[in-house]
């Protein structure tokens, strides 16, 4: 989708309504993120409306994405988008996409580094905001652009390892709960803080020791191993779809790129003795863990620039997906390469990976051309703000990752809840599920 986007009102589907909004003025401030990182937010004006959002950021940042702040410093990007203020007032904040296009004159660079890329998120992420406010819609609505809504399936990160959980815990940075077979968005979150719950009922059965702590994300880690986490998760998994009546199915985030030694051309497994794979036997291990544990999901299997490999990976798997997180790190051109040669089925969204809401909606475009599922993601520094749910349905995600519990992660699954309810009262029936599409 290029240029100014056209507002549909699904009540009067022939009537077309261009958009032109424009931005009175911003404020931009420097707040903090759950892992009380330095961030920066953004307040957009409109006439009778205003947008806030801010910044989430990411432990395990693959190379290619846009780089947060300009020279390394929250406070020099605050300045730095402060500088620019009279070619952004004015601007048509309905638009993304011209928004998209505006700041990447501005900045001048591929990767956002001289604007920063958090000023670049939260700054048209706040515009769009401001946009739908003052249209009195939903934001996913304006994004959506007369298409019908979906809503995606909640995946949530229940036991973490790696980066998110530090020494002694799993290898694999994140074990995930999956309600596959949810009727409802409402039933899908309960499932999985129930599942939440029990795998923490069953690691302290198995380990007196375990304090109750917890990752970046609200995981519990734990000091075990890959087999014992999974072990842990697959025992609770069952028991909660023994309650709740419908398929829980286990996702993994292997981010694989902080298990890669690009030397040696191995996967170091610190948590096993420093057992080191091959590609092939990374490979190999992949499909054995998909097999043993009926794996549904499987997030940055290989390294960020194993495409061949992720290829390999995709062929030999049958019901599963294969998501690139890392290696696509919501880059049009990254994902077009991937296409052409068939790496993954799934792909990662990320916006402050991309920078601007603009190129998210560009990379979402190309990804459902492709038939590659979308899942909307936070990151493991996140904020409060409620968006992701917006986005994710927005830009038509079969998944929305947040997190299970935290402040933070809840709020963007509030958010789904209180949009289904709008749904209902507006529709006289719930948002349909994504996995539907």
């Amino acid at each position: 989708m290029d240029g100014r986007l056209e507002y549909r009102d699904p009540k009067k589907r022939d009537e077309v309504v261009e958009l032109a909004i424009p931005i009175l003025d911003f404020k931009a401030r420097v707040v903090y993120n759950s892992r009380g990182e330095e961030s920066i937010e953004v307040e957009t004006s409109v006439e009778g409306a205003h947008g806030r959002a801010s910044s989430p950021s990411g432990a395990s940042v693959g190379k290619y994405e846009a780089v947060s702040f300009f020279g390394g410093n929250a406070s020099r990007t605050l300045t730095k988008i402060n500088s620019y203020k009279d070619k952004l007032v004015g601007l048509d904040a309905s638009d993304p996409h011209s928004l998209m296009h505006a700041l990447r004159e501005i900045d001048g660079t591929a990767n956002y580094s001289e604007i920063g890329g958090s000023a670049a998120y939260s700054f048209s992420i706040a515009s769009a905001e401001a946009a739908s406010n003052a249209l009195g819609i939903p934001l996913y609505q304006l994004l959506l652009n007369g298409e019908e809504p979906r809503m995606p399936l909640p995946l949530g990160n229940v036991i973490g390892g790696g980066k998110h959980a530090g020494e002694g815990s799993p290898d694999i940075q994140e074990f995930l709960s999956y309600p596959r077979g949810t009727k409802s968005i409402a039933e899908g979150i309960r499932a999985n803080i129930q599942v939440h719950k029990r795998v923490r009922e069953i690691l302290q059965e198995k380990d007196p020791r375990f304090s109750g702590g917890k990752g970046d994300e609200g995981a519990w880690a734990p000091n075990t191993s890959t087999e014992g986490a999974l072990e842990a998760l697959s025992e609770a998994i069952s028991a909660v779809t023994d309650e709740v009546g419908f398929e829980i199915r286990i996702g993994l985030d292997m981010a694989s790129t902080s298990l890669w030694n690009p030397r040696e051309k191995t996967y170091t497994y610190s948590r096993e003795g420093g057992k080191r794979r091959s590609t092939e036997e990374q490979i190999q291990f992949v499909l054995d863990l998909i097999d043993e544990y009926e794996i549904y999901y499987v997030e940055d299997p290989l390294h960020e620039e194993a495409f061949d490999d992720t290829h390999e990976l995709t062929t030999r798997v049958n019901g599963c997906l294969i998501v690139g997180d890392d290696l696509f790190v919501t880059n049009t051109k990254i994902l077009e390469r991937a296409v052409k040669i068939g790496a993954g089925n799934g792909a990662i969204l990320k916006v402050n990976q991309a920078g601007a809401l603009g190129d998210a909606l560009e990379f979402s475009e190309l990804a459902r051309k492709h038939r590659y599922q979308i899942i909307a993601s936070h990151r493991s520094g996140d904020t409060i703000d409620a968006n992701l749910a917006h986005i994710a349905i927005g830009t038509g995600a079969t998944m929305i990752k947040s997190g299970v519990v935290g402040g933070e992660r809840i709020a963007k699954l509030n958010e789904l809840l209180r949009i289904d309810e709008f749904s209902f009262i507006s529709r006289g029936k719930s948002m349909p599920l994504a996995k539907d599409r």
